[in-house]
């Protein structure tokens, strides 16, 4: 019996164990209920309250009412505790079916309380982004999922004006590739444990790129650690983990921010977002975030010129049903600085660090007149109801379309050893649209005296990619340090001189045909996760999702259509010591991927042929521990991974003209987050990771799956990151503040292989500062990047600069 099938089988006897019983004695919960006010008699809306010991909450409504149901008989404390608020508790003794009614006062006044909420839900992540982590109501100690947030209010303290930036307060994840815009992997690249990730979701959901993402809209970004397919399907890369960005969403006050940035590479931002309650006797908001985006490149050429817009509505009919919508246009166009590659991955490099290589950094290799438009359109409607006390429905329909439209160009070591590089052009012209429908019902309740929250959902996913762009044609030769010639490489004759403009490139390509592609893919899943209460400290997640691809591939093509099933199952344990303070997990976590059909021969090349593969898979288990201590003013979360990919298509060793599968890859490594605020006006987070990343089984001839290598794209071993935000509170300089933060990171192998050598990017240390006035009605920053002009680089088997030192001024007013 296969190992996947023998889990799978274990899985299905500990749900039946782990439940039978529960019915051998059923009873009938008690209710407390009640009113929060605040001190000066007022409702105290949107108050969460919580029952120690059980994760039983409520969260208070426009009256300040609230209702705790299901309470198993004993003894209890409530709990009443926030961020900016004092926290309350109280003691109760409770039997079954009986019904307590206890009122609080909490010690803010309503405008007090109402400045808490309108900056929380201004700044920070939605009043719903802990259940986009699980598809289901969970507190991060309750998880055993490992994930990070970057809060908007982060974001602001740092002046974030591109959306990559965030990710330096992330550990374990690190910048490969900048967007290109080309098809297919034109968003950013970025390794996450030591696997590609790339920012894929919205709100839970598909929300492709080929650019660019604008931060604008952005509530908080959450990032899952760990294959993610359980939850989440493998139509998104997901072995390392995912890139999920929460939106903001409306609330149902008046209120809003306009803001200016302007900084060095000429770069000048305005964006505003407008919260408008629209109707006064029914809760129906609009939210609008807007952006418009101009910058230059720190090299000679390369700028970005972008339009966002991000209107959401939010109608709640009444305490049971609620309909939302979400829309994201971006329009971008850009100058895209070629990826250098400096290897042809055959030969040994000439090259073996950037000393020998020589790479003129100030240099972009290309010019403003090869632009790449990246528009995206990205739209999200949901129905929210709550169809009793225990159980909830949410459907959901999203649809995405993003295109490629433009001039890309990368540059590549034809010839090793000449210190000359071919530069070759394309011409992008590609559509991506998807359509993704969900249906969740989410339950939570009490089997005798076992919890039960569980989520029962179906997943469709449309796919479709129509390529009309041209083939790839040689341009020219350039040198690292910015010379070039026009000598074909393969024949040794001279081309005609290649002006860098659009109508020079189009000339380049006009005998070049297009690839008129059509590919259309399926995805129909089910799925099912079930977290079990076994005692108040100990708890099971236990989750399975059933996954069925249907490609139809390119119409054009009959032989290569495929369809297969994938199984991704999940299986967590948590176990609090201390109660809603110190949690222990351990996680078995899965992720796949569809592998397409191949074309494939005999070693003489005869018999071509149509291939097909099973899926890959990616199997993690991890342990480690989280805290929230001092009032839940210190974070903290440390975990330990080991990650197998496995079933990898590779070369096969004894025919050139054939790929086999087989091929392996390991990650393992450690991960440490901190976050406190320990004292008014204080805040710090700090995080270390360490990843070790090698080709486990493959092909010791073939320079991706060398055994014992690092693949490539895994990032460096080493990185921390640290932050440190300080406001004064009193005084003659109150609301004045600073911000000091560091990112640093060890060397990074980009290539390492055996034939080719290895090339190594150097460690780096960056450091950056803030000074700002952050008053209630507006907000002045200066911040400075980088501020001792680091000179670094990131790859993807190759080099890319990254920019010195820059600043950004802003100015924000607030109502």
């Amino acid at each position: 019996m296969r190992a996947s099938s023998k889990f799978l089988l274990i899985l299905c006897l500990s749900m039946t164990i782990l439940q039978f019983g529960a019915f051998a004695r059923e009873f009938k919960g008690g209710t407390v209920k009640g009113v929060i006010r605040t001190a000066d008699g007022q409702p105290a809306r949107f108050v969460s309250i919580s029952i120690d010991n059980a994760g039983w909450g409520d969260i208070s409504n426009d009256s300040g009412e609230y209702s705790i149901k299901n309470i198993r008989p004993g003894h209890w404390t409530i709990r009443i505790a926030a961020v900016g608020l004092q926290e309350l508790k109280r003691e109760i003794d409770i039997r079954e079916n009986q019904t307590l009614e206890i009122d609080f006062t909490i010690n803010e006044t309503a405008v007090e309380l109402q400045e808490v909420i309108v900056r929380a839900r201004t700044n920070s992540s939605t009043d719903n982004a802990s259940s986009l982590i699980a598809k289901m109501p969970l507190k991060n100690l309750e998880n055993p999922q490992v994930y990070n947030s970057v809060g908007a209010d982060l974001m602001t303290q740092q002046a974030v004006t591109n959306y990559d930036d965030a990710m330096r307060n992330v550990p374990g994840i690190s910048k490969t590739w900048s967007s290109t815009g080309r098809a297919g992997d034109g968003a950013s690249y970025f390794a996450l444990r030591g696997l590609d990730a790339q920012p894929f979701l919205v709100n839970g959901l598909p929300g492709l790129t080929s650019g660019d993402l604008d931060p604008a809209d952005v509530a908080e970004i959450i990032v899952l650690k760990g294959p993610s397919a359980a939850l989440y399907g493998g139509s998104m890369l997901s072995y390392g983990g995912m890139i999920n960005t929460i939106t903001k969403q409306p609330y149902f006050e008046y209120g809003g921010e306009a803001g200016y940035q302007f900084g060095s590479f000429g770069l000048n931002r305005v964006t505003a977002d407008i919260n408008l309650p629209l109707s006064k006797t029914q809760k129906i908001a609009l939210r609008v975030n807007t952006a418009l985006h101009s910058e230059n490149s720190f090299q000679d050429a390369g700028f970005k010129k972008s339009f966002f817009i991000a209107p959401a509505l939010t109608y709640e009919v009444n305490d049971r049903l609620t309909f939302k919508v979400l829309m994201e246009v971006l329009e971008e166009n850009r100058a895209v600085p070629p990826v250098f590659f400096n290897s042809d991955r055959l030969s040994p490099l000439p090259f073996k660090n950037l000393e020998e290589l020589n790479l003129n950094r100030d240099l972009s290799f290309t010019s403003n007149d090869l632009t790449i438009k990246n528009p995206k359109f990205n739209v999200q409607a949901q129905m929210l109801y709550r169809l009793s006390d225990k159980w909830t429905s949410q459907t959901v329909v999203s649809g995405s379309s993003i295109k490629a439209d433009g001039i890309y160009t990368y540059i590549w070591d034809d010839v090793p050893g000449d210190n000359l590089f071919s530069q070759y052009f394309h011409n992008e012209l590609t559509t991506t649209t998807t359509l993704d429908v969900q249906q969740n019902f989410n339950g939570d309740f009490m089997i005798g005296p076992i919890r039960n929250r569980l989520l029962l959902g179906l997943d469709i996913y449309h796919r479709n990619v129509i390529d009309n762009g041209s083939a790839w044609a040689w341009g020219r030769n350039v040198t690292p340090q910015g010379e070039f010639n026009y000598v074909d490489p393969f024949t040794g004759k001279e081309a005609p001189e290649l002006a860098l403009t659009k109508a020079g490139i189009d000339n380049l390509l006009s005998a070049s045909p297009a690839s008129l592609t059509n590919i259309t893919n399926n995805s129909y899943s089910a799925y099912a996760s079930d977290v079990i209460n076994l005692t108040p400290r100990l708890s099971a997640m236990l989750s399975l999702r059933a996954d069925y691809n249907d490609s139809k591939g390119e119409r054009s093509i009959k032989d290569d259509d495929f369809h297969q099933w994938a199984f991704s199952p999940k299986l967590g344990l948590v176990y609090q010591p201390i109660l809603h303070r110190l949690s222990l997990f351990v996680n078995y976590m899965n992720g796949f991927i569809n592998v397409a059909p191949i074309q494939v021969a005999n070693p003489d090349g005869s018999n071509a042929r149509a291939k097909s593969f099973k899926p890959e898979h990616a199997n993690q288990w991890e342990a480690g521990f989280k805290a929230q201590l001092i009032d839940d003013k210190l974070q903290a979360t440390v975990s330990y991974y080991d990650i197998h990919v496995s079933d990898r298509v590779v070369s096969d060793p004894t025919n050139v003209n054939n790929q086999i599968q087989g091929g392996k890859v390991g990650s393992k490594g450690l991960e440490i987050d901190l976050s406190t605020q320990l004292t008014p006006g204080l805040s710090l987070i700090a995080g270390y990771a360490h990843n070790e990343t090698k080709v486990l089984a493959g092909n010791s001839e073939d320079f991706y799956s060398e055994p014992g290598r690092s693949p490539g794209g895994q990032g460096p071993s080493d990185m921390g990151n640290f932050w440190a935000n300080y406001t004064i509170k009193s005084g003659g300089l109150k609301n004045f503040g600073l911000g000091l933060g560091a990112n640093v990171a060890g060397s990074y192998k980009v290539i390492d292989n055996s034939v080719t050598g290895v090339f190594t990017l150097p460690g780096y240390q960056l450091f950056n500062a803030s000074v700002f006035y952050d008053h209630p009605k507006y907000r002045l920053s200066i911040n400075l990047n980088n501020f001792t002009n680091e000179e670094y680089y990131i790859g993807y088997w190759s080099v890319n600069p990254q920019p010195g030192r820059s600043f950004v001024a802003s100015l924000a007013f607030k109502f």
